[in-house]
């Protein structure tokens, strides 16, 4: 008996091997419409047809913003999608694609531009220990390697560089309903370094785990790994999504001690489609909510019954958007905003220039700034911000944004018409004694852009 049942249990695990390397594959989402999402390829097929082994993929993201505040430095404080005031930038420049031979599958993307320094400056990580990593990994976005197992609507099983969604909106524009990203998602990660598993167990959902270096890293901080997940659902009828990423890891450098949760959860309505229509041809919102706190090493999570010796440190965040499209989807308005709390200001993005408290690259036992912005355990910090836009989309390959932003902070953070470098603005200039970077409590501007996709 026990060895026919073994027989029996033998003969299943290979039985499942074999479905699992040779089974007939379905294709997860099929036939659901993501083109309307926040955060998705608003394409529903790419210009390069009929390629079998490989699929190129090109993004060119121009702006040109202006501030009202009028830094004569032309600095900007407080964003990964802008990077100077009043000059036309090259932000991102992305080319490369996928590959995909006999299940065996890769992505890889470069990343040039303004968005190359950026997005990896407040990456404490290549710090710990040699090899200038920041440099070694900043112009690449994506890299990564793995199979694909035909098992229910595909497994994935990568390794290497690859994208966070923690916060809804995509790494690359062209996917985004705004420019200029509400908290929420400018201040959560863009990118992991890690493993990442893809498990689609039905048609309607994508089941995702990482085991990665850590938060927006790409070294680890400590010597603990950083672990999480994302979960999708998107409806049938194609008008709903829900999307939840959680996160734990220990992502603050020679603090083992002290880790690090946060749960990030969207959900995204199309309210209204009538791909017909004259006028209005569709309208959707998305609505994204975070929470999340670090415990240990002195700080307290939520708790803050000692705030000078063990404070409150955690994250609580929330956005809204709601988008119209018009004029047959070749126009499209866009409206929303949100808000930020973050005590201990673990997940601000620290100001440039002198206000700058991040290690000088050339001396790592210095900070960066001659007078930087403090985030020490418990500092208190609120941010809230609206911005409306309006789309032309004349291709499915192009988009034309103008975009207003008004953002506010509690303590004085964006640049003020002093600017955050130097008296005049040049990085060459001796500072005066007297001279203190110029932050101040708001900001408004405006924004064009240039979204290039192929």
């Amino acid at each position: 008996m026990n060895n026919r049942v073994s027989g029996i249990l033998v003969f299943v695990f290979l039985f499942s091997v074999l479905e699992l390397a040779s089974g007939q594959e379905k294709i997860p989402f099929d036939g659901i419409d993501q083109t309307w999402q926040n955060g998705a390829d608003r394409r529903d097929s790419t210009a390069f047809r009929g390629m079998k082994y490989f699929t190129p993929s090109i993004l060119i993201d121009i702006n040109y913003n202006y501030s009202f505040n009028n830094p004569i430095d032309h600095s900007v404080v407080g964003s990964t999608a802008l990077a100077r005031h009043n000059e036309m930038q090259l932000s991102a420049l992305h080319f490369g694609g996928d590959f995909m031979v006999d299940n065996v599958r890769a992505r890889v993307m470069t990343q040039f531009g303004t968005r190359s320094t950026i997005i990896p400056r407040n990456d404490y990580s290549p710090y710990v220990g040699q090899y200038d990593l920041a440099n070694v990994y900043r112009y690449l976005s994506e890299a990564y390697a793995g199979y694909h197992f035909n098992k229910w609507y595909g497994i994935n099983v990568d390794a290497g560089l690859f994208m966070s969604y923690i916060g809804l909106n995509s790494f690359y524009q062209a996917e985004n309903w705004e420019y200029q990203a509400s908290f929420t998602s400018d201040n959560t990660p863009w990118f992991f370094n890690g493993i990442r598993i893809q498990i689609f167990p039905t048609k309607n959902i994508k089941i995702e785990p990482w085991i990665i270096n850590g938060w927006q890293s790409y070294g680890k901080f400590n010597s603990m790994p950083g672990f999480g997940g994302s979960f999708t659902y998107m409806s049938n009828n194609s008008n709903f999504k829900f999307i939840t990423n959680d996160y734990y890891g220990t992502d603050t450098p020679g603090t083992p001690d002290r880790k690090r949760f946060h749960s990030d959860n969207s959900v995204l309505v199309r309210y209204y489609n009538n791909p017909g229509g004259k006028g209005i041809t569709k309208m959707a919102f998305s609505i994204t909510g975070d929470i999340g706190f670090e415990k240990g090493g002195g700080v307290n999570g939520f708790n803050n019954d000692d705030p000078v010796n063990n404070p409150a440190q955690y994250f609580v965040s929330a956005m809204f958007y709601n988008r119209i499209w018009f004029a047959g989807n070749k126009l499209a308005w866009t409206a929303g905003g949100g808000f930020m709390r973050n005590p201990g200001r673990y997940l601000v993005l620290y100001p440039t220039g002198q206000a700058s408290p991040l290690p000088n690259p050339y001396n790592p036992t210095q900070t960066a700034g001659a007078f930087p912005f403090s985030a020490n355990p418990g500092d208190q910090f609120e941010g809230w911000d609206c911005s409306t836009n309006l789309d032309f989309m004349p291709s499915p390959y192009i988009t034309f944004r103008t975009e207003w932003v008004h953002r506010e902070s509690s303590v004085p953070y964006f640049a003020g018409h002093g600017g955050v470098t130097s008296q005049t603005g040049l990085t060459t200039t001796p500072l005066d004694p007297a001279w203190r970077p110029d932050l101040v409590k708001s900001e408004t501007k405006i924004i064009f852009a240039v979204l290039f996709r192929l």
